[in-house]
Order: structure tokens, then sequence, then C-alpha cells
């Protein structure tokens, strides 16, 4: 999935539909002229609700949708009917989308599950029609309850991708040309910086159809936590990955330093996220020989997983899928 309608972050103004109002009203009829009361309740406003829906891959959909209104509850009527409920405004969202508060900045939900709801902003309640107050000592009473307000809110919708590993990098250290030569995925690939400029999903066969799904993000640069480059933009895609495979090609010059500034990077967006699994792929590896994969590995730490791949030549590939299997399972 790579395309520049790819949105994951989105706001807009949430509001939920008023409670109808309660009826004030007596029976009449001929021959009964003093009837009991029968005002009936209003019904609740309609709320604002999201849905997740696994159809959907961004939240291109919501981008020019700044205000989501949900209607009104009509009011109660007579003969102790109550209103009809408001209509519930239902957006549906990606799986992997938080929910924050614009101003306060709280999580308030996350949808993970295809078919999973979450009233985000809730309805107003209907008022109590004259009925409900009706009791043996006051049979006759001359109030309803007015219908209780809607709530009008700012809303951050926020996509995370969910992925099983999370391929992590400087800008042209192979990540996308890795992802379309494991997967079907078809990144853009080129020979300069940057040329992933939205996150791609892929999803990688494996052995007796087994599978699991590979993130591609923006490379991230020295600096990136504070908000250098593009790869801070889409860390967030990588805080779900069960994996992180991180990748540094054999022509860097120092590859155990750029790994470092990478897990650097890592710790102060999140420090969680070095609570994760990590494997090391060494791209370009095709201009390896032996004697230099061993003083690389020499130089690396000794509980790092590592090998040695060629995105090209295919060199590792296979011994890669089954590095990242053993770990995720």
């Amino acid at each position: 999935m790579s395309s520049p309608n790819f949105i994951d972050y989105v706001k807009f103004c949430s509001r939920s539909g008023h409670g109808g109002a309660g009826c004030l009203h007596f029976h009449r009829e001929k021959f009964v002229q003093k009837g009991g009361p029968d005002g009936g309740n209003g019904g609740r406003g309609g709320h604002v609700i999201l849905r997740g829906d696994s159809q959907h891959w961004t939240l291109l959909h919501l981008k020019y949708r700044k205000h989501v209104i949900a209607t009104n509850g009509n009011p109660g009527e007579e003969q102790d009917r109550t209103g009809a409920d408001g209509k519930d405004e239902i957006i549906s969202v990606p799986l992997g989308t938080v929910a924050r508060d614009a101003e306060t900045g709280r999580i308030r939900c996350e949808i993970t599950e295809d078919g999973q709801e979450f009233i985000l902003t809730p309805g107003g309640r209907g008022g109590k029609g004259n009925a409900f107050f009706a009791t043996p000592t006051h049979q006759a009473p001359q109030h309803a309850q007015p219908g209780e307000a809607g709530i009008e809110e700012w809303v951050i919708l926020e996509l995370k991708l969910l992925a099983d590993v999370g391929l992590v990098g400087f800008p042209n250290a192979g990540k996308s040309t890795l992802l379309s030569v494991v997967s079907a995925a078809k990144p853009k690939i080129a020979d300069y910086p940057f040329t992933t400029l939205t996150p791609n999903l892929g999803v990688v066969q494996y052995r007796d159809d087994r599978s699991f799904v590979v993130a591609d993000i923006p490379g991230i640069i020295e600096g990136a936590a504070e908000g250098r480059g593009l790869g801070i933009r889409f860390l967030r895609h990588i805080e779900r990955n069960s994996l992180l495979l991180f990748l540094v090609p054999a022509d860097s010059r120092d590859i155990k330093t750029e790994y470092d500034i990478l897990l650097n990077e890592l710790r102060k967006y999140n420090p969680e996220l070095l609570d994760k699994k990590r494997l090391l792929a060494i791209s370009k590896s095709d201009m390896l020989d032996e004697e230099l994969k061993t003083e690389i590995r020499r130089e690396l730490p000794t509980d790092l997983p590592t090998i040695f791949i060629s995105s090209i030549t295919q060199q590792g590939i296979v011994e890669l899928k089954d590095l990242i299997w053993r770990h995720l399972h």
C-alpha cells in the first residue's frame, strides 16, 4: 500500500444530537374531561460512533470532512409516546486508528478490530414527559423535562498501521527494495534519499501458506525525534509492531554507529520501543566477502541477531524470512 493519498491524521468537530423534550399533556376524549397525564418522553440525541472497517487503509475519506453532526432526538408525544431517537452518525475508520481529545491530547479509544464500535460523542438524553412524574399523591404533574444538550468537541484521529514487522533505517538504506522483493508491494524505488514519502505495507508469504505483514516507513535521520526529516511523522506506525527490523547498508561508513543513531532516535521518541524484539539486516551485502562480514559481526552487539542480505541477488532473503518467523513465533 503506497499512495500520495495516504492520510494518517485528521482533525474534525464532532457534535452529537440534542435530546428531545418531554411532552406535557393530559389525556382528553369525549366524556373524559380530566384524564391523567400522558405526555411521553423525548428521544435520545444521535451519537457520533467510530466503527472499525478492515476495508479502509487510510483516513483519506475524512480529510475534507471537518464537521460530523448527528441529528437531534424528537420530542415526546401525547398518549405516552416516546419521541424517535436521533440518527447516529457512524464514522468508518481503518484498524489501528487512535482517537484523541484535541485539547488535552488524552486517548479516547483505539480501534483494532473489524466491526469494533466506540461511542465517541454521546447524544443528549431525552427529557421525561409529565406521565413519568405521576404518583398516587401527585396525579397531575404540570411539568416535563427539556432534552439534554448534545456535546460539541474537537477530535483528532491518528492511524497507526497494524503490522508484524517494522522496517527501520536511514533514507536510501534499501527498505523499499527489500519490501518489493519479499512481498507483492510495489513501493517507489529510486537512488536518492526520501524516495518513500508515505508508509508501505506488504504481506510476506511464508512456508505452508503462512504469512506476516511488514511496514516500511520513510527513512529516519539523526535528530528525527526533534522533528528533522520525515521519519518522526511516521514513527507512530511502528509502535504496534511486534518486531523491529533495522536495515543498514553494507556501504555505510560505520554500521555500528548508524545502528546506534537509529536506536537513539527511537529511544528519544518513545523509550517503550526499545522493549520490542530487534533484528539487524545488513543490506547490499553482495559487495562483501566473508572476511569483511566477520569483521562487521565483531563490531556489533553479540545479543543482536544479524543477517547479511542482498535484495538484488536474493542473498539471505530466505534466511531472513526464517529468522523473522522464529522471532515472531
